[in-house]
């Protein structure tokens, strides 16, 4: 995937390759490589791609986007069938499918729009209508035939039948599932491009969300149904005079080619609001974006300043996800801020520990709740439910496989605080390295605000801190960057020289965690290498029998399955070999990765000390009961 090319609209790239001659589409992802690596000259509205000395491609994206087949041109013999346009299709990032209307595919006739899900508070779709039945079916064969070939085997002709599917399941009114399998395009282009910031976790889950979308959803009625479409844009509701008071701010850098920077502000009653700036860029956006001026009403407010001031909003409008609206009829004006220790902030940090991570679990399902199931821009997404407020003691640095974080105290339980982004132009990294050395500084107490990622341990993405040295002010570490002489030189006052920090509860043995990484891996690497990897005889026997051991007996039977729908094969009279149930092996594989998701949740709660509230029917991820999952040492059995 380039950067350097505008966003085209997932319709565009289906009907061009489907335009494709058979012997074309053999030499697409080839012409695809070809395309990523050609100059390319931006003049307004127009790309310009050299493909060779005497050919140059055109797309013509007014307003950023590419909503046209005719708006991409090329100037070899064989325009307008030839392998250059659909090779920049494909090579280019995939647009939101949300941000203009898009043609449908002439080749193949969509089905004509299907209403929405209807809106809060009016009437209740009682099932799914055939268009969305049919758009459910395809999205499923798309992604099953992604599952089947692995991220190797995923070229652009797969990535076009499932974009094909994408744009069908839009214009039948499931935009929930038309923005997942868009994601599945875009992290599967970011992986076959070596894109360091590709996550094979990212694309499991994206592709987990479309098969169980595509499986539920013929079935759904009511509420269930209504949450499992989603919306196409957020709603606003006026919410009258605001008093707002600036939090913190974080960067925003995505795969999909979004960035920005998102501003947190708390009301008096402590609900959160987020004033974003995204729009298509890089890390250069995303840094910058924190000394250009946001518009909110009459004020004008960089992220930086409104992070550490506040406003005073009337006639304000705010979106179910707590996104601060900005239309003509709002206004604002700067206002005082408040310390992290002042009301109403202190609130936050008030609540315990044990309910913030209960209220983050809650509403980490694996897909968004019916409130949350809009297609939306990166940064319009984030409600705050995921965000915990925690008082820590920094005592050291614990190494992980995707390097060391900080190991800290938070009311006797040992926390581990990442960075939120690994990518060098963001501080994140350098700003942890520093503030590790706070362990030197026994007694140095920090307030943190962090995003809660499940895992069997106690562990969070660090967002923001307290200044070391100043607890009035605060270091937004995705944008600010602390120095040395940030730091205490000696230890905090009333704290005797050696004297040792508070007793941080060591994190369970490798003995003792239970081993669902057994079936986990086994997920990843059927989309890392598709089903042929999980079809060699190996070491199945054995990790079930482990897994059966420690009283995961579920887990066992899914891994057992999943290998036996990898390697089944049929015969036809004559002995020759079938083509692989491809079905099979993809609900196979939707129910081990759903497991593993509920799993981590529960291991997540348990190493926290929560207890897991039952999800609602329209937000529950899985087909059957919530498996009731303690691990070993901790009490209870699945």
């Amino acid at each position: 995937m380039s950067p350097h090319l505008p966003p085209v609209s997932p319709a565009v790239t289906a009907q061009l390759v489907a335009a494709l001659s058979p012997r074309l589409r053999k030499r697409l992802d080839a012409g695809v490589a070809k395309i990523g690596g050609r100059p390319v000259v931006r003049e307004g509205d127009v790309v310009r791609v050299a493909v060779d000395d005497d050919t140059d491609l055109e797309l013509h994206a007014p307003g950023g986007v590419v909503t046209r087949a005719e708006a991409i041109r090329c100037g070899c013999l064989l325009a307008p069938d030839c392998l250059h346009r659909a090779a920049a299709a494909s090579a280019a990032p995939v647009a939101d499918p949300a941000e203009s209307p898009e043609p449908a595919p002439p080749s193949a006739p969509s089905p004509a729009p299907a209403p929405g899900p209807a809106p809060a508070g009016g009437p209740v779709p009682a099932s799914a209508t055939p268009a969305q039945r049919a758009a459910a079916v395809a999205l499923r064969d798309a992604a099953a035939a992604v599952l089947e070939a692995g991220i190797d085997g995923a070229g652009a002709v797969l990535q076009a039948e499932l974009l094909r599917a994408a744009h069908t399941a839009r214009l039948a009114g499931l935009p929930r599932a038309a923005g997942r399998a868009v994601a599945v395009v875009t992290a599967l282009r970011a992986a076959r491009g070596a894109d360091p910031a590709h996550r094979l976790s990212d694309l499991t889950a994206a592709l987990r969300d479309v098969l169980f979308l595509a499986h539920r959803l013929p079935e759904a009625t009511g509420p269930e149904l209504a949450a499992l479409c989603g919306r196409v844009r957020q709603p606003y509701a006026p919410d009258g005079s605001l008093r707002l008071y600036g939090l913190f701010a974080e960067p925003v850098l995505t795969t999909t080619g979004y960035a920005g920077t998102v501003t947190w502000t708390c009301d008096a009653s402590g609900r959160l609001c987020t004033v974003p700036d995204v729009a298509p860029g890089g890390a250069d956006r995303a840094m910058g974006s924190a000394d250009r001026a946001v518009r909110v009403g009459d004020t004008a407010l960089t992220p930086r300043e409104l992070s550490r001031a506040g406003l005073a909003v009337s006639g304000a409008t705010v979106s179910p996800t707590g996104r601060l609206g900005a239309g003509a009829g709002v206004r604002a004006v700067r206002a005082s801020g408040a310390s992290w220790h002042a009301e109403p902030l202190d609130r936050l940090w008030a609540v315990p520990v044990a309910e913030q991570v209960g209220r983050a679990l809650a509403g980490d399902v694996g897909l968004p709740s019916a409130d949350d199931a809009a297609v939306r821009k990166p940064g319009d997404d984030r409600d705050g439910q995921d965000l915990l407020f925690l008082d820590i003691t920094v005592v050291g640095t614990v190494q992980e496989a995707a390097g060391a974080c900080l190991l800290a105290d938070c009311d006797g339980l040992a926390v581990r605080l990442a960075a939120a982004h690994d990518d060098p132009a963001l501080p994140h990294r350098e700003n942890l390295r520093l503030l590790a050395l706070l362990a030197s500084a026994r007694g140095t107490r920090l307030r943190v605000v962090a995003r809660l990622t499940p895992a069997p341990l106690p562990r969070a993405l660090l967002l923001a801190a307290s200044h070391p040295t100043d607890p009035d002010a605060h270091v937004d570490l995705g944008l600010d960057r602390l120095r040395r002489a940030d730091l205490p030189a000696t230890p905090a006052p009333g704290t005797a020289p050696g004297a040792r920090s508070a007793p941080v509860a060591q994190p369970a043995s490798a003995a003792d965690e239970a081993p669902v990484h057994l079936l986990r891996r086994r997920v990843h690497q059927a989309v890392s290498g598709g089903r042929r990897v999980l079809a060699f005889p190996g070491s199945r026997e054995p990790e079930a029998a482990r897994l059966r051991r420690y009283g995961l007996g579920t887990a066992g039977e899914l891994l057992a399955e999943l290998h036996d729908t990898a390697a089944q094969r049929a015969r036809d009279p004559f002995g020759r070999l079938l083509p692989a149930d491809t079905g099979r092996f993809a609900r196979a594989w939707l129910g081990a990765a759903l497991y593993t998701e509920e799993v981590d949740r529960a291991l997540c709660a348990a190493a926290w000390g929560v207890s897991l509230p039952e999800p609602a029917p329209a937000d529950r991820t899985r087909t059957g009961p919530a498996p009731a999952i303690a691990p070993p040492g901790r009490g209870g059995s699945p």
